[in-house]
């Protein structure tokens, strides 16, 4: 399976070049799913005794398996929170797979290491987290929260010398926490509770003060980490830091800022003063491959203290004592992770490619097709803005529409690869939401989306 012969070089080519095609598309095709049984019709039996070949499996995923998976960086693919990964990016995730670089280890994967870490300075000084500051890219939002509510609760153990060693833990968010915190406390054994939002979704100063003033005295004593959302999933509102980080300070807990999607935001100056209160996290999340322009899969992970998420996820067995100096920066040290690829380097290679005023000015240009967007929305007599976008997501609905038409309208634009738009909720009733984080996705491509309504 090593040799290097005429085949291994042909299917080296072919591989480069398929990857080289599909970056230079611009725009991707959209593609759709397909069911299994279509799919096993149509690429046959790929895994046997003898194997397929290079090529011809090269060939099945170009024809068949990849037409069948959408295209998360398509301008028009609006749904969920999609990817918009730089060419730079992307290229290196190439050079990360093919270097085999184990990234859980300062002794083995040092120069990546390092490298991950500025990236994770860019995004620390972004939020004016202190020098001290520090982490670990993860896999995504959820194992990123999972993570640092571990730090939090071992924090808060350590602290009570062993009172609370038995006691189960307690988690406050707000309603419109990601379902990773729910996720989490599932994970952990811990109980969560969710404060009051306003009508957007938002924590309310009023609604958490009630919360922690109707808790018992015990209860007071099992909270460990306030959790607060800079961008929350479905509408893109930031709850009130400051309120958040005062509780947290008040109750002495842990603050978590949750920014998986509109943490990226940070970079923007016509937004960054929403974020007042994030410098005062005790951790804090950003995923790269939803708005900064990463390719999956890659959260970032950070603590104003590291040490105190080191001695809360550090794994001890033998093998592993020689990797355990105080003066060096093991990443599998900050989460609940031993081995991991050096995700983070793709992320590092773009800003080191472009510049991080590159990245100002490609989240400010989100943010203006956004703006633009629910202007044209608003004005459209078949629509309605729900509420003004706060970073770069718009609900709005289509006046006389119910979850149906809605779905049919979404399977139809799908199907003819012109975008994708799912359907949301929103106080009960069934609207539709678009998410804006690609740079190439344009005001025209919202006129579409309109028109295509009407």
């Amino acid at each position: 399976m090593h040799s290097h012969d005429t085949s291994t070089e042909v299917l080296t080519q072919a591989v480069l070049r398929y990857a080289v095609d599909r970056i230079r598309m611009d725009p991707p095709p959209l593609d759709g799913p397909r069911s299994a049984t279509e799919l096993a019709a149509m690429a046959g039996r790929t895994v046997t005794a003898r194997g397929i070949g290079g090529l011809e499996a090269l060939r099945v995923f170009g024809d068949v398996l990849a037409p069948a998976c959408i295209s998360a960086d398509h301008p028009r693919f609006l749904s969920f929170v999609p990817t918009a990964p730089t060419e730079a990016a992307v290229l290196f995730d190439l050079v990360v797979g093919a270097s085999s670089i184990y990234g859980g280890s300062w002794l083995e994967g040092g120069g990546a290491v390092f490298a991950e870490n500025e990236a994770l300075r860019y995004i620390a000084d972004l939020a004016g987290m202190p020098d001290s500051a520090g982490g670990v890219f993860v896999t995504g939002g959820t194992a990123g929260n999972l993570s640092a509510l571990i730090a939090a609760r071992h924090r808060w153990r350590m602290r009570a010398g062993g009172r609370h060693d038995r006691t189960r833990a307690l988690i406050i968010a707000s309603k419109g926490a990601h379902s990773s915190i729910a996720a989490a406390g599932r994970a952990m054994d811990a109980d969560v509770m969710s404060a009051a939002a306003d009508e957007q979704g938002r924590l309310t100063p009023a609604g958490l003060r009630a919360l922690v003033d109707g808790l018992s005295a015990d209860d007071r004593e099992r909270v460990i980490a306030i959790v607060a959302t800079s961008g929350t999933t479905n509408a893109g509102v930031i709850d009130p830091l400051e309120a958040a980080a005062d509780v947290a300070d008040e109750l002495g807990a842990w603050f978590h800022v949750d920014g998986a999607y509109g943490g990226a935001g940070l970079a923007a100056p016509s937004v960054r003063a929403r974020y007042a209160g994030i410098e005062r996290c005790d951790s804090f999340i950003v995923d790269p491959h939803k708005w900064l322009f990463a390719p999956y899969d890659a959260c970032a992970l950070l603590y104003r203290d590291p040490m105190q998420a080191r001695s809360a996820h550090t794994q001890h067995a033998e093998y592993l004592d020689v990797l355990h100096t105080d003066d060096e920066w093991n990443p599998s040290d900050f989460a609940h992770h031993l081995t991991r690829r050096v995700r983070g380097l793709p992320f590092w290679f773009s800003l080191a490619t472009y510049g991080t005023d590159a990245y100002r000015d490609a989240v400010e240009q989100t943010l203006t097709v956004t703006r633009e967007g629910a202007r044209l929305i608003d004005d459209a007599d078949h629509l309605e803005l729900i509420m003004e976008p706060e970073l770069s997501i718009v609900l709005f609905k289509r006046n006389g529409w119910t979850m149906p038409e809605y779905q049919q309208w979404s399977d139809r634009l799908l199907a003819d690869g012109d975008a994708f738009v799912v359907p949301t909720s929103w106080a009960g009733e069934t609207v539709l939401r678009i998410c804006i984080v690609n740079p190439r996705t344009t005001l025209d491509d919202v006129r579409m989306l309109i028109d295509a309504l009407a």
